[in-house]
């Protein structure tokens, strides 16, 4: 019998800790692998950018309760 698997939990970053939040950022960058192109981009730089799509509701932090885990979604704009 299969159970119903449940609904990501959506975090606001304001209800984390700044450590916290850094924590989240840094392993979203880390795990990306994100081409920038020819110039190399900072680790700082490239959190501050997830950063501001947090702050502009273009990325959400989940909350995977069947997985124990978090990530960073980034919802592209319909237009």
């Amino acid at each position: 019998m299969e159970t119903e698997k449940p609904d990501p939990i959506v975090i606001p970053h304001t209800d984390l800790s700044a450590e916290a939040l850094r924590g989240v950022m840094e392993s979203f960058v880390l795990r990306e692998g994100t081409d920038y192109g020819e110039r190399e981009i900072s680790l700082d730089q490239k959190v501050a950018q997830v950063l501001r799509q947090l702050e502009r509701g273009e990325a959400r932090i989940i909350f995977d309760a069947e997985l124990e885990s978090v990530d960073i979604v980034v919802s592209r704009p319909i237009a």
